[in-house]
C-alpha cells in the first residue's frame, strides 16, 4: 500500500527539479556508492538475471492480490478465509521487514 504522502513528495521533488535546485549538488551525475557495493555485486547480478525479487516485495504483491479478491468476494465464509490469509501474509511481511531493518 502506498504511503499517503507519496504524491506530495513526488510533487515537491518535481517542482524542485523544474526549478533546477538539484543541478549544483555535490556528486551530481555520479552513481550512488551505497547502491553498488562490491560485496553485493554477485548477488545483485544473480537476482537481476533470474528476475528474483526480495521476499518483502513478493509478500506485498500477494497481499495486494488478496485485498483485490476480498473486495470482489461476497460469500462470508470465503471473505473470512481471505481475511485470515491477509493477516498471515501481513505478519510474514512485518517479520521480514523487521529482519531487514535489524540485520541489514
Amino acid at each position: 500500500m502506498a504511503h499517503p504522502l507519496n504524491a506530495a513528495i513526488e510533487m515537491a521533488i518535481e517542482t524542485a527539479k523544474n526549478a533546477d535546485e538539484f543541478k549544483d549538488l555535490p556528486g551530481a551525475g555520479k552513481p550512488l556508492g551505497f547502491l553498488s557495493q562490491p560485496q553485493d555485486a554477485v548477488i545483485d547480478r544473480l537476482m537481476k538475471e533470474n528476475q528474483a525479487k526480495p521476499v518483502a516485495v513478493t509478500l506485498k504483491n500477494e497481499i495486494s492480490v488478496l485485498y483485490q479478491s476480498l473486495k470482489a468476494e461476497t460469500d462470508e465464509v470465503t471473505r473470512k478465509t481471505l481475511m485470515k490469509k491477509i493477516a498471515d501474509q501481513q505478519l510474514r511481511l512485518d517479520l521480514e521487514l523487521e529482519a531487514m531493518r535489524k540485520y541489514a
